[in-house]
């Protein structure tokens, strides 16, 4: 275990830190459930639409924004929506600096004009965890216009031809509202379901290259269980999140699997039960 801390306390130190606003590439390889779905987003988003995610926590919707922000070299912006999501937060803010002994009023721009401007990827997340009276403001950016009358300096921002516009949902999660009309229409809308069968199974061999065949096929095994139990009602339908699976799969090289399951998995469930019964299924796989 030692060993483990040493080396990845090497791979920090030596990691050159960017400026905390530099919009990196995202790294790609998202695996798709379905034949057709990721060449359709792509092309999709080749026509300038904008896209949609819906799925369930830990589908892979963000590792799409990801990957195609990798598939075409593209800058990625973020916002991470919740009820305190404001227009500042959105489209920047005003603040004082000190100039040459005299202070004057600056605007730091946010993730939205950034990503306007310089034709980036904006990555909209949760986007129906915001309040419904904050997203409006958007309407113009999303339509046939594609342009921005910034509230807070009165500038009128066009959209660079290549500015990408994705956002992802949760549906039904607590907290959430439903996207009103306006707003929905603005979009292409794509259903993300979990992987499940061969493409999980590829997915598995790329990531973890060095495990075990036997904890592979454990894991995908108690994959396969815990989307039936979720299927059928006995599991929150966040229980099936690959995400999670991927987490307890990587621990369960350097430590007791049950554990790696039950820290990755079990304990992210509100409900004693649905913990027990992850825990009974783990058992059933890894004797």
């Amino acid at each position: 275990m030692s060993n483990l801390f040493t080396d990845v306390q090497k791979q920090r130190n030596s990691r050159i830190h960017d400026e905390l606003d530099q919009m990196l590439i995202g790294n790609g390889g998202y695996v798709s459930p379905l034949k057709y779905l990721w060449e359709d987003i792509l092309l999709s988003v080749s026509l300038h639409k904008n896209v949609l995610l819906k799925g369930p926590s830990g589908s892979g919707k963000t590792k799409i924004a990801e990957s195609i922000s990798f598939e075409f070299n593209q800058p990625m912006h973020s916002i991470n929506c919740s009820v305190d999501l404001d227009a500042e937060a959105l489209i920047g803010y005003k603040t004082l600096v000190q100039q040459n002994g005299n202070t004057e009023i600056e605007f730091v721009e946010g993730p939205v004009v950034k990503a306007m401007k310089k034709g980036h990827i904006l990555y909209i997340d949760e986007i129906n965890m915001a309040k419904p009276e904050t997203l409006p403001i958007l309407h113009s950016v999303l339509d046939h216009r594609r342009m921005l009358t910034n509230p807070f300096t009165g500038e009128v921002i066009v959209a660079h031809e290549d500015f990408t516009v994705i956002a992802a949902i949760n549906e039904g999660y607590i907290g959430t509202s439903p996207l009103n009309e306006a707003l929905k229409n603005r979009f292409i809308s794509f259903l993300i379901p979990y992987l499940s069968g061969q493409p999980l199974k590829d997915l598995f061999k790329r990531e973890f290259p060095e495990a075990s065949l036997t904890l592979i096929t454990s894991m995908l095994n108690l994959s396969e269980d815990i989307f039936i139990q979720a299927k059928n009602g006995l599991l929150s339908e966040e229980a099936a999140s690959i995400r999670s699976l991927l987490d307890a799969t990587e621990l369960a090289q350097y430590m007791d699997p049950k554990r790696a399951i039950q820290y990755a998995i079990a304990e992210k469930m509100e409900d004693e039960t649905e913990k027990d019964l992850i825990i009974e299924l783990a058992n059933t796989w890894l004797k």
